[in-house]
């Protein structure tokens, strides 16, 4: 048995079913599908606005980065396998970071075939890679896809070279278009993101920048509202008075000129900030927007596990990476202490999560997950204010409630 973990299972609030329909006796639902997530924590640079586990390094040994990574996925799978979980068939696989695109093509080719051995996958496996535009060649590129990778998601964040420089980007807009350009001829899938509620943007211009994202021939876009966190550069300027964003009457404008722009040429949102053509979403996301399973590999990286007795387990590694690395080294894996999530933390993050979809969250799974329903007064208030939309089979958040997601879970989540 692998047991370095110091499993609290006595500690666990074990889901209680009573007489809701469940699945939990067969442990998961394969099909909300099940992931690998590989996170590379180093950047050229850190922009001001990001709170991700990343980090500026003058050199990374890639060698041994590439045996640590290696080495916590065979860990990783053994301990899937002890839970009863080792032929769990993977339907993606995700780079994030970090920028993955800094790491080598031969990393990503020995981590696949790594993967490929240790798991069953998918016939139409998909595997997304994060990319820098400051980082994009068509020679590292062409590596990327020969070693099996067949989405890129590029960082873009602007199309327009003095919002670059606000948002502490390395690259310009040419540089930003090239990498698509690159990206489209390397690849079957491209993605990209923009930031929109930038200082001082506004509506119009922000529409003339999603027409021109467009014109790219993408068929998946990412479109994040600037937000403020906590540890990050913008974060002390903002409480200096030296960022001021848009309020939040322009805000709700610049998010109702974004769906209706994307609504309009056949790119709906599928996500809060994701929209894509039909057959074109992001499957690895929504592992995670659907509360299925994943491994997560890699410094800082979460994960969650279904046992075949019902149990949800969550994981994470060190976040440091040289914390991480030296663990690694150690003892196989850079795991902490790993968590069987209680009932009502499921509940929780099912809402959470799922609530972010415009499909929502079929209540099927919120009782088979939790054993419990959601609080039917708490959620009719808010289906007569036009936040949420409630049937027979599923809750989901209406637009509205879409773009006031903090306060709709505030409401209807048990304080």
């Amino acid at each position: 048995m692998i047991q370095p973990f110091n499993l609290p299972w006595a500690a666990a609030d074990a889901p209680v079913v009573g007489d809701y329909p469940s699945n939990l006796s067969g442990g998961v639902d394969d099909r909300r599908g099940f992931g690998i997530y590989l996170h590379w924590p180093f950047c050229l640079s850190k922009c001001p606005y990001c709170d991700f586990n990343s980090h500026v390094r003058e050199a990374v040994d890639q060698a041994a980065w590439r045996e640590a990574l290696l080495a916590e996925l065979d860990f990783q799978a053994r301990w899937a396998q002890e839970v009863g979980q080792g032929d769990r068939i993977v339907g993606s696989i995700f780079f994030g970071g970090g920028t993955p695109s800094l790491m080598d093509p031969a990393t990503v080719a020995a981590l696949l075939e790594k993967i490929h051995q240790l798991w069953p996958v998918e016939e139409n496996l998909e595997i997304t890679l994060e990319a820098n535009p400051a980082t994009v060649d068509a020679a590292r590129f062409a590596g990327f896809a020969a070693a099996g990778v067949n989405r890129v998601s590029l960082g873009v964040q602007a199309l327009n070279d003095v919002d670059l420089q606000k948002l502490g980007r390395r690259h310009d807009v040419a540089e930003a278009l090239a990498g698509i350009a690159a990206a489209r001829s390397a690849f079957q899938r491209v993605s990209f993101d923009l930031i929109y509620a930038r200082p001082d943007q506004q509506v119009a211009d922000w529409q003339d920048e999603m027409r021109r994202a467009l014109d790219l021939g993408c068929d998946h876009l990412s479109l994040y509202q600037l937000t403020i966190e906590p540890g990050t550069q913008f974060f002390t300027w903002h409480q200096r008075g030296e960022l001021v964003l848009p309020d939040d009457d322009r805000a709700g404008d610049l998010f109702e000129a974004t769906q209706a722009c994307l609504n309009e040429i056949g790119m709906p949102a599928y996500e809060i900030s994701n929209h894509a053509r039909p057959g074109q979403e992001s499957r690895h996301n929504l592992v995670y927007w659907r509360y299925g399973d994943y491994l997560g590999i890699g410094p800082g990286a979460h994960g969650r596990l279904t046992t075949l007795d019902g149990q949800k387990i969550a994981t994470r590694t060190h976040r440091a990476p040289e914390v991480w690395l030296e663990r690694v080294r150690q003892h196989g894996h850079g795991l902490m202490p790993l968590e069987a999530v209680a009932a009502a933390a499921r509940f929780d993050e099912v809402l959470m999560m799922g609530l972010r979809l415009v499909e929502g969250v079929p209540l099927s799974r919120l009782l088979a997950e939790t054993g419990r329903g959601i609080d039917r007064v708490r959620a009719q208030r808010l289906v007569e204010a036009g936040y949420l939309d409630i049937t027979p089979s599923h809750i989901r958040a209406t637009v509205t409630g879409r773009q006031r997601l903090n306060a709709v879970l505030t409401a209807i989540l048990p304080s």
